[in-house]
C-alpha cells in the first residue's frame, strides 16, 4: 500500500481557480500563494455574508489512542462523499502545526485517498499564518521586557510576568527559562516560560475574531502582567496592539485548498484541543457556511476536549449551531480502551470489544447532553470482523443514534457514501436543539465542576491553592462569566492518561488557572497536561528527507 505522501505527491490537483469557481469564488476573491493556495480576501466574505446559511456537521471521536482513530480522514472523506453526490460541500478545517509533523503524531492532512493537498505544503510552512502568529507573540513578549528595562512607567511587577514565548515546535528545555543573564544593558533578570504557538492566546485570539476591528480589539485587552499593586497590564498598555495587528493582517484570512478528489477545503488556524480551544477559525466556518449548503468541520483530540470546547466556547461566541455530528470509532481503539495491547488489535476479541466501547457509550451521552444528533461512524480496517462491526453498529442504535460505515481512507469519496447518505438523512428527519452544558451565568468553579462531571464523569474537582487564588481574583477583575477551556490530556476522559474505559470514581484535579482576557475564556490547566510537548526518543523527523529535485519524504 501506498504512504499517504505518495498518495497525495501522485495526485493531480487542479489550479485553485477552478475549485474556487465550484463555490462561485471569482478570481478577484482569491489572493494566490502559488498554482494550488490561495487566500480568500476580505472583499468576498463582505459580499456573501447575507447568503443563507448551509448545513454545519462537526466531526468528533472518541479518546485517541495508538491504534489510531483517523477523525480528520474521515472529516475529508464525508467532504469528498458529498462532492462524488453532486452536493455543494466544503470542509472547514485546522492548520497543522510543526511540532506533531516532526514529533510523533504526524501531519493533520487526512490519510490514504481522503487527504487535503497539497500535504507538504499544509503540513510544513502553508502560508506563514503560524509563523505570523509566533511573531506577533514574541514581539509582544519583547515590548514587555523592554518596557522593563526602560524605566517600567506602567510599574510591572517581573514576579507577575504571565506572558509567555512561543515557538511551534516541541521543545521541552524551553518550558522554563531564565532571561536577561548578562549585563545590565540585557535586561531584567527573571523566569520566563514557552508555549508551543498553537496554545498561545494568540493562536486563540485569531481563531475567535470576526474581523480586523475584532482581531484588535481582542488583541488589546490581552493581560501580559500584573503591576504592584496588583492590576493588570494589558497589551493595549504597551501600545502593542497596532504592530501585532499588522504582522496578523494576512493571517486573519483564511486558506482555500484542496481535497484529492477537488472539493473544496477552507483551512485556518490551529489551537490544539488539549491545551487550548482546539477549533479552526470562527471566520472560516462562517465564510464556509456562506458558501456551501453542507460544512464539514472538525474539533481536535475527542469529544471529551475538542466537541465539547467547539460547543461550549466557539458556538457560544460566534452564535453557531451545529446541525449533525459525526463520532468517529474505530474496532482496534474500543478493543484498546479493553485492555488489549496494540500488537493483538487485528484478532477478533468480542469480550475486549464490550468491556471497552464503554467509552463509545459516554461520548454519546456528553454529545447527546448539547441537543445535537450523534452519527456514529466506524473508520473500517480489513482486520475488523463482521461480529465486531455488527455488535458496534446494535450497540449505537440502542443509544438513538445513527450508524454507517467508513472506508474513506481505502476509497476515498466512494467510501464515504454510506456515511454521507446517513448524515443527510439526519439531516433530514432530526432537528438540531442545540444549547451549552452550562450557562453564562454560573461561577467559573460550577462550570468546571459541570465540565468535569457531567461531560468527564468525575465526582468532583480538587483545586490547588494557586489555583484557588486565580480564580478568585479573576472573578473580582469582572471575568466571571467567562467560559472555561479546560487543558487536560487527551487519552482519558480523566486528567490521568492510564485510566481508559470509561473512569468512574476519579477527582480532577486542577493545578493551575490563568485568564484569557482577550480570546474571553479561562482556561483551568489538570492534571500533567503540558503546553509545551517534548519531543519522543524517536522523533518522526528522523525519517524526513528533500531530495535534489525538492522532493519531500517522510511526511505522514
Amino acid at each position: 500500500m501506498k504512504t499517504d505522501i505518495q498518495i497525495a505527491q501522485e495526485a493531480e490537483m487542479l489550479p485553485i481557480r477552478e475549485v474556487a469557481a465550484q463555490l462561485q469564488i471569482a478570481e478577484d476573491d482569491l489572493e494566490l500563494y502559488g498554482k494550488y493556495k490561495a487566500k480568500l480576501s476580505d472583499e468576498l466574505m463582505e459580499k456573501v455574508k447575507d447568503n443563507e446559511d448551509g448545513k454545519l456537521i462537526l466531526v468528533t471521536a472518541i479518546n485517541p489512542t495508538p491504534a489510531g482513530e483517523g477523525k480528520t480522514t474521515t472529516s475529508v472523506g464525508l467532504g469528498e462523499a458529498f462532492g462524488k453526490m453532486g452536493k455543494k460541500a466544503t470542509l472547514a478545517l485546522r492548520e497543522p502545526s510543526l511540532g506533531p509533523c516532526f514529533g510523533i503524531k504526524g501531519g493533520a492532512a487526512g490519510g490514504g485517498y481522503a487527504q487535503v493537498v497539497p500535504m507538504e505544503d499544509l503540513n510544513l510552512h502553508f502560508t506563514g499564518d503560524f509563523h505570523a502568529i509566533t511573531s506577533a507573540n514574541n514581539l509582544l513578549a519583547a515590548l514587555l521586557d523592554n518596557h522593563i528595562q526602560q524605566g517600567n512607567e506602567l510599574q510591572i511587577d517581573p514576579r507577575q510576568v504571565v506572558w509567555k514565548r512561543c515557538l511551534d515546535m516541541n521543545d521541552r528545555v524551553l518550558r522554563n527559562i531564565v532571561v536577561g543573564l548578562g549585563s545590565k544593558m540585557d535586561g531584567m533578570v527573571r523566569e520566563d516560560h514557552f508555549v508551543i504557538t498553537v496554545a498561545s492566546e494568540v493562536m486563540a485570539v485569531l481563531c475567535l475574531a470576526d474581523d480586523m476591528a475584532d482581531l484588535k480589539k481582542r488583541l488589546g485587552r490581552m493581560i501580559v502582567a500584573y503591576n504592584f499593586a496588583g492590576k493588570p497590564v494589558t497589551a493595549d498598555d504597551l501600545r502593542a496592539t497596532g504592530a501585532m495587528a499588522a504582522l496578523l493582517k494576512d493571517a486573519l484570512k483564511p486558506n482555500l485548498i484542496q481535497t484529492l478528489e477537488h472539493t473544496p477545503a477552507i483551512v485556518h488556524g490551529g489551537p490544539f484541543a488539549n491545551i487550548a480551544h482546539g477549533c479552526n477559525s470562527v471566520r472560516a466556518t462562517k465564510t464556509a457556511l456562506k458558501l456551501a449548503d453542507y460544512v464539514v468541520t472538525e474539533a481536535g483530540f475527542g469529544a471529551d476536549l475538542g466537541a465539547e470546547k467547539f460547543l461550549d466556547i466557539k458556538c457560544r461566541m460566534a452564535g453557531l449551531k451545529p446541525d449533525a455530528v459525526v463520532l468517529v470509532a474505530t474496532v482496534r481503539a474500543l478493543k484498546y480502551n479493553g485492555g488489549v495491547p496494540k500488537a493483538e488489535l487485528a484478532q477478533e476479541n468480542l469480550g475486549a470489544l464490550q468491556k471497552g466501547i464503554v467509552n463509545l457509550e459516554k461520548h454519546i451521552e456528553n454529545l447527546q447532553k448539547f441537543g445535537v444528533p450523534v452519527v456514529v461512524t466506524l473508520n473500517s480496517f480489513v482486520t475488523d470482523t463482521q461480529a465486531e462491526t455488527d455488535y458496534i453498529e446494535q450497540f449505537c442504535r440502542e443509544r438513538g443514534c445513527e450508524f454507517a460505515l467508513s472506508e474513506v481512507w481505502e476509497k476515498g469519496g466512494e467510501g464515504g457514501i454510506a456515511l454521507a447518505e446517513k448524515v443527510l438523512e439526519t439531516l433530514e428527519n432530526k432537528e438540531s436543539h442545540f444549547k451549552p452544558v452550562y450557562g453564562d451565568n454560573l461561577s467559573l468553579k460550577e462550570k468546571i465542576e459541570t465540565v468535569a462531571k457531567e461531560i468527564y464523569g468525575a465526582d468532583g474537582v480538587s483545586y490547588s491553592p494557586a489555583a484557588e487564588k486565580e480564580l478568585q481574583r479573576i472573578e473580582a477583575l469582572n471575568m466571571g462569566d467567562f467560559p472555561v477551556c479546560m487543558a487536560k490530556t487527551q487519552y482519558s476522559l480523566s486528567d490521568d492518561q492510564t485510566k481508559l474505559g470509561r473512569p468512574q470514581g476519579f477527582t480532577v484535579n486542577v493545578r493551575e488557572v490563568y485568564v484569557s482576557a482577550g480570546a474571553g475564556f479561562v482556561v483551568a490547566v489538570t492534571g500533567a497536561i503540558m503546553t509545551m510537548p517534548g519531543l519522543g526518543k524517536t522523533p518522526a523527523a528522523y525519517g524526513i528527507d528533500v531530495d535534489d529535485s525538492g522532493m519531500i519524504t517522510g511526511l505522514f
